[in-house]
This record gives structure tokens, C-alpha cells and sequence, in this order.
């Protein structure tokens, strides 16, 4: 994105623009990993694992137990072993989202001592860089409502964009909302929001303007995040999609072994990518198939087929028609640290494109062919991928899928 802005320029702008990248990617970093903490402090709360504590007479509020809490990462799949666990939680405490309850320990340890998470002791730190977030955060929950109407897909030069506003249409918006008392105050708001890169203009040509040129929010905030992606330091190269297929995962780190894995036969159309997670993640082949920065860990790669494993095209109408040589079948998948294990295509109605042999999606019994017919109970028969995709993105981590197979299969 931002060598195209920079292409043609002298070398002290090239120089320039590579800071203003390198800051960039600093901010999505710091952005995921508050996301990323503040939905493992809900979680935790719900959970009962924060709460007040008595220690020799002393009651320490709202805190948990680092050892009790390794315990828990571990039973909920959020770390394979307890060393991984330290190093998630290391990595909160370095960005001062948790902290020693007395501030004597400055590494979180496999003990039992009394952590907190910062926002629950009103210590956290409101830099200007945490103030554009939270007020983006704001926003986007509040455009995200029911009754909102004003992200909608438009297209720009030709090109469609998924969940965009437009500018004036947006400035209208944080008057009436009392986000802004007046129009210039909210452009104002608007250029602070794109310089710590909570929005961007759809194909990053342009800064904010008060004018009919479409804009993005730069994340999905509501997407569920997995603690695992905080070990992955590289940030995305592209925005992140909400349109994105699951991940295609190995646990297997010994490249001694085999351990990629693809939906059908090898050919001129199978890309290589990077085992990705479910976090941010950028188009492959611009055909739906996406694919995250690679772990930390070195996984080695998989594949992905861009091209339909189906062997023609199938309709709803079709396999809804009475005696249709085709079955219904109900899985249950419980995602793990890295994701599901399946890829969804296709359109009315979708179809799995690709199934991680070791994943969660294939222990369930899911296989490549199957037709998506409902999602945690809702019917999406007649809905694309990115449908589908938001659903189980924003949704549990446990997903029900009824799905309907060929008999012949």
C-alpha cells in the first residue's frame, strides 16, 4: 500500500515513507493487541477466573492468579503448553494492558501471584495513540448497530469495496451522533482516526476529504481474536478483510516431514502460502482465498486451489428439490488457538473448498464438496462466502454447520 503512494519519488521521501510504514505497522500492532487483551479480560470476567482476592488480611480486587490462569489458557485452547502461555501474557504486560498487582514483578510468571489487567484499576495508560483507538472503537461499534445503515458495499473506480462510508456522509453522521459539534471538527476527528490508522481511504490514494470518496475502518474490531496471533510480531501487509475464509492450519513444526496439505490433485492453479491464522489477513489470487503473515513459529507452508473443487455447478434450488440424490448432515467444530481448519466458497450456496486434515474441521467429520446450508442455525442457502465469513468471524467459537453432501460421494 504504501510503496504505491511512494512510487516515483526522490530517495529522502522513499526514506520518509518507510518510517511512516514502519509507524503504521506499529499502530496495527498495538491495535490488535488491545483488542486482543480486552476481549480475554471480558472473557475472563464472565468466567469468574477475575475477582477479588485475599492475600495475608489484604483484599486485592478484580485481579486473577497467574498460575490459575495458565491453567485456563491451556483447558480453552488459547495456548498449547504453559510456556506459550507466559509468552501471551508477556506480551500483554509489555504493553502495559496487565500488571503485577503490586508492581514488584515485571514478568509474569507460572506462579501464584495476583495479576490485573490495567483497565480494571483505572491505571491504564491514555496516550493519544490509546485516545484515537478507543474513540475508533467507539465508532465502530456504533456504525456496527442494527439500525446503522451507513457502511454499506459501493464501489470506487470500478472496484467494490466491502462495509464503506462516505466521507460527507460521515461527517453528517458525527454531528448528528454528537461525536463533533461542528462539520470542521469532525473532519478534524476524521484525520486524527487516519493517522493512527483506524481508517484509510478504500485504496489508500487519498486523505481524508470532505467528498464523496469512500473510506474503510482499517479493522474489524469485533472479529474474535485468538491469543495466538499476539506471538505473530509481523503485522499485516494489507488491511484486514472481514470477507476472509478460515484458516488452513499445521500444528506439525518438524520439516522433516510432509506437512502440507491440499483439496485436489496438483496443478498450474495451486499457490503455496504461509499457514495462516484467522487473524488479519490479505487476498491470495484474488480469488477468495486469503492467507495471514506466517507464524512466528516457521509452520510451513500449505496449499491453496483457487480453482472450484466442484465438478460443475450446483444450486439451492437443486439440492433443495425433493429426492435429490443428496444428505444432510450436522458437525459441531470447536475452533482452536489457530482457527477452524476449513475453507468456504462459492455462492447460493456456498461450498468447502479445502479441509485442514489435523484441524478441528475435519476431526468433526467436514469434508471438501459439502454444501454450506446453515450456520449456528441460520439459513445461508442464498448468501455468498463473505456472508458466511462474517457470520462464524464475529460469532462463537464453537460453530454448529448443517452442511448437505452428495450420496455418491
Amino acid at each position: 500500500m504504501e510503496e504505491g503512494n511512494s512510487a516515483g519519488s526522490g530517495g529522502s521521501d522513499s526514506s520518509t515513507s518507510g518510517s511512516g510504514g514502519a509507524q503504521q505497522r506499529e499502530l496495527e500492532r498495538m491495535a490488535e493487541v488491545l483488542v486482543t487483551g480486552e476481549q480475554l479480560r471480558l472473557r475472563l470476567h464472565e468466567e469468574k477466573v477475575i475477582k477479588d482476592r485475599r492475600h495475608h488480611l489484604k483484599t486485592y480486587p478484580n485481579c486473577f492468579v497467574a498460575k490459575e490462569l495458565i491453567d485456563w489458557l491451556i483447558e480453552h485452547k488459547e495456548a498449547s503448553d504453559r510456556e506459550t502461555a507466559i509468552k501471551l501474557m508477556q506480551k500483554l504486560a509489555d504493553r502495559g494492558i496487565i500488571h503485577h498487582v503490586c508492581d514488584e514483578h515485571k514478568e509474569f510468571k507460572d506462579v501464584k501471584l495476583f495479576y490485573r489487567f490495567r483497565k480494571d484499576d483505572g491505571t491504564f495508560p491514555l496516550d493519544n495513540e490509546v485516545k484515537a483507538f478507543v474513540r475508533g472503537q467507539r465508532l465502530y461499534e456504533k456504525l456496527m448497530s442494527p439500525e446503522n445503515t451507513l457502511l454499506q458495499p459501493r464501489e470506487e473506480e470500478g472496484v467494490k469495496y466491502e462495509r464503506t462510508f462516505m466521507a460527507s456522509e460521515f461527517l453528517d453522521w458525527l454531528v448528528q451522533e454528537g461525536e463533533a459539534t461542528t462539520r470542521k471538527e469532525a473532519e478534524q476527528l476524521c484525520h486524527r482516526l487516519m493517522e493512527h490508522s483506524i481508517i484509510q481511504h478504500v485504496s489508500n490514494k487519498h486523505p481524508f476529504v470532505d467528498s464523496n470518496l469512500l473510506y474503510q475502518f482499517r479493522m474489524n474490531f469485533r472479529r474474535r481474536r485468538r491469543l495466538m496471533e499476539l506471538l505473530n510480531e509481523k503485522s499485516p501487509s494489507s488491511q484486514e478483510t472481514h470477507d476472509s475464509p478460515f484458516c488452513l492450519r499445521k500444528q506439525s513444526h518438524d520439516n522433516r516431514k510432509s506437512t502440507s496439505f491440499m483439496s485436489v490433485s496438483p496443478s498450474k492453479e495451486v499457490k503455496i502460502v504461509s499457514a495462516m491464522r484467522r487473524s488479519s489477513m490479505s487476498s491470495c489470487g484474488g480469488s477468495g482465498y486469503f492467507s495471514g503473515s506466517p507464524p512466528a513459529s516457521g509452520s510451513p507452508p500449505v496449499l491453496c486451489n483457487p480453482k472450484s473443487v466442484l465438478k460443475r455447478p450446483v444450486t439451492s434450488e437443486e439440492l433443495l428439490t425433493p429426492g435429490a440424490p443428496y444428505a444432510r448432515k450436522t458437525f459441531t467444530v470447536v475452533g482452536d488457538a489457530v482457527g477452524w481448519g476449513f475453507v468456504v466458497r462459492g455462492s447460493k450456496p456456498c461450498h468447502i473448498q479445502a479441509v485442514d486434515p489435523s484441524g478441528p474441521a475435519a476431526a468433526a467429520g467436514m469434508k471438501v464438496c459439502q454444501f454450506v446450508v446453515s450456520v449456528n442455525g441460520l439459513n445461508v442457502l442464498h448468501v455468498d462466502y463473505r456472508t458466511v465469513s462474517n457470520l462464524i468471524l464475529t460469532g462463537p467459537r464453537t460453530i454448529v454447520m448443517e452442511v448437505m453432501e452428495e450420496l455418491e460421494c
